[in-house]
């Protein structure tokens, strides 16, 4: 039990730095925004709409990220699927944006996609239905996901399932449902998948200030997430949550149902995952399979190890630092970027194997110390 209480006060410790990474978090966005909508584009300070955008892109995947630290730093269950559900949440979001095109695509249907009517189907799926209003695709974007991830804790938690053997079966399942969704007949797009959307809840989707909006909406709903998933790991669920990841016999023999804490932690993250996806598609214009690769939930993994798993702020950090570097790497070296990566990887694993945060943390307090220490020193009497 030591090393749990150890685990508590240092979830604790982690509060202030937390809340002031959710500052400078929102600040951030509301100064992008501002700049964005109301300084001229030859100010020096102007932000471009394309560089909203992409700090949008940035945000969603910080969510990404906050959902698999969620489930691995704190319950120590590594997911390689997370993309999965990420992505599930990002086609909900397409098909209703899809239907918002109405006939004003490329076929002029009233109410087939353009994709649809190319490959000569002659009505909507049943799948498809509803999907042109709002609430209701907001519900599936929640459900579908929340349903599977429900199905497979359920299943895999119930036969005891852990540690690299639950990691291959989530990446099984992602890969799976990757090949399903490359197929046209199963009706979202094929490898295509689904773009040139037009607008959402009557807002054109070109216009800056609906990419604004997206952009402070993201933000909002990341800090949101970041604050429930906070409390939610310093509640009684989440210490117990704790217990499970560093003693899972010791909890599973004093009487906690572990199966069920798992279960209800694994749907949770699988929400927040798809909540990203949908805020995603929107902002970057496309949804298609290859956001189902099991390289993206691997590289999901990166961003939080490099971050600082079981801090949650760390993950944000992590995703927010890997995709600049990525961004501005992929440019000057495309072809060894992914080998950057890996290497970025071996070193965290190696030398930080508590990640950045952990790290900074440290040498914070280090100097802190060396600092309290010196003034003490001066004022000892002669």
């Amino acid at each position: 039990m030591t090393s749990l209480y150890q685990r508590l006060s240092k979830l604790r410790g982690h509060g202030n730095v937390s809340s002031a990474v959710l500052v400078i978090l929102l600040f951030t966005s509301v100064y992008a925004s501002v700049c964005n909508l109301l300084l001229p584009e030859d100010s020096v300070f102007y932000v471009s709409t394309y560089t909203i955008t992409l700090l949008g892109k940035y945000l969603c995947f910080a969510m990404l990220a906050l959902a698999v630290d969620v489930i691995w730093g704190y319950c120590g269950i590594l997911s390689l699927g997370h993309g999965a559900f990420f992505a599930l949440g990002g086609y909900g979001m397409g098909m209703y944006l899809m239907r918002q095109v109405g006939d004003r695509g490329v076929y002029g249907h009233p109410e087939l996609p353009d994709f649809m009517v190319f490959l000569n189907w002659q009505q909507l799926p049943w799948y498809w239905q509803g999907m042109d209003m709002f609430w209701f695709a907001l519900l599936m974007i929640l459900l579908v996901p929340g349903l599977l991830a429900f199905v497979f804790g359920a299943l895999a938690f119930r036969s005891r399932v852990t540690g690299v053997y639950l990691s291959i079966m989530t990446q099984a399942l992602t890969y799976a449902l990757m090949l399903a969704f490359f197929r046209n007949e199963m009706g979202f797009g094929g490898n295509n998948g689904l773009t040139d959307f037009k607008d959402i809840l009557g807002y054109n989707l070109q216009a800056d200030g609906t990419r604004v909006s997206l952009f402070i909406i993201t933000a909002f709903c990341l800090a949101m997430a970041f604050l429930l998933s906070r409390s939610i790991m310093q509640s009684r669920f989440g210490r117990v949550v704790l217990a499970i990841r560093d003693a899972e016999p010791r909890s599973r023999f004093v009487g906690y149902r572990v199966e069920r804490y798992k279960l209800w932690l694994f749907v949770y993250s699988a929400l927040l995952a798809a909540l990203a996806g949908a805020l995603y598609v929107p902002q970057v214009g496309i949804i298609n399979p290859g956001e189902f690769a099991p390289l993206n939930s691997i590289e999901v993994v990166v961003w939080v190890a490099v971050g600082g798993r079981g801090t949650l702020y760390g993950a944000i950090i992590g995703a927010l630092l890997v995709n600049y570097a990525k961004t501005r790497f992929t440019a000057i070296w495309p072809d060894a970027w992914l080998f950057m990566l890996g290497a970025l990887f071996v070193f965290i694993t190696v030398f930080l194997p508590q990640g950045l945060s952990a790290y900074v943390a440290a040498k914070w307090q280090q100097y802190r110390h060396a600092k309290s220490t010196s003034k003490g020193a001066q004022h000892e009497p002669c």
